[in-house]
């Protein structure tokens, strides 16, 4: 799944760089509007925070419980701009470590009942859309998302409901930043984001007594991340 959203964004921005190669010197810099056309590259880092909630068709419900943690990666874009108005498409891919778990009691199983989820990596696949003000852009962004959702019931099998496992999700993802190109070719960012992975299966419930059920693991988390970029052309 990474490969594949990593080439994704890549075909992406070759597309976008034959696209707008026609119309770079209509994109030069003029005035006090800067250039932000072209394709760029980047890093980006941040901390994330949501909640998750386990169900299965058996009734279970182990309540809302919060998630957090950190997340760093990699961007790859393109800006295609017209006037101060700036129109992109904008892919990363990012390690993370956003989790939680019950503190025990309730309908989890386990000697100390616990459920658990971590999202372990996310990328997503963006439009976005900026108006610049001077050297500061503030823009839209929204598009897709994907990430590795871990889930976890129990601590050892055969006490009381147990079982492990992840799985990627596809979801959306929407939010907004500010931009500021503080030279010709870098420029830095502050970004937040809310992600939404959804509802689905990610691991079998071992219920004892050769019982099972499919547990269904919720995930969305909203994000604050800064990035630094560095523009080719």
């Amino acid at each position: 799944m990474r490969k594949l959203l990593l080439s994704g964004s890549v075909s992406l921005i070759a597309l976008a760089g034959l696209a707008g190669a026609a119309n770079a010197q209509t994109m030069m810099f003029q005035g006090p509007v800067p250039n932000w056309a072209g394709p760029y590259v980047g890093v980006e880092g941040g901390y994330g925070w949501g909640s998750s909630r386990h169900t299965d068709t058996g009734g279970f419900d182990s309540g809302s419980f919060s998630t957090q943690g950190g997340l760093a990666g990699g961007t790859l874009g393109y800006n295609w701009q017209n006037g101060p108005w700036v129109f992109g498409a904008e892919g990363d891919i990012s390690w993370a470590d956003i989790s939680g778990a019950t503190a025990g009691g309730g309908a989890c199983g386990g000697a100390v009942p616990n459920c658990g989820t971590r999202l372990s990596d996310l990328g997503t696949m963006r439009g976005r859309i900026g108006y610049s003000l001077g050297p500061i852009m503030p823009y839209a962004t929204a598009g897709l998302a994907v990430g590795n959702v871990h889930g976890g019931e129990g601590d050892n099998s055969g006490i009381g409901a147990s079982g492990v496992g992840s799985t990627y999700r596809v979801g959306w993802t929407a939010g907004a930043g500010v931009e500021d190109q503080f030279s010709p070719r870098w420029s830095a960012k502050l970004e937040y984001l809310h992600v939404d992975l959804g509802n689905g299966p990610v691991f079998t419930d071992d219920l004892g007594g050769g019982a099972s059920a499919a547990e269904r693991v919720r995930f969305d988390a909203d994000i604050l991340r800064g990035g630094l970029n560095y523009k080719f052309w």
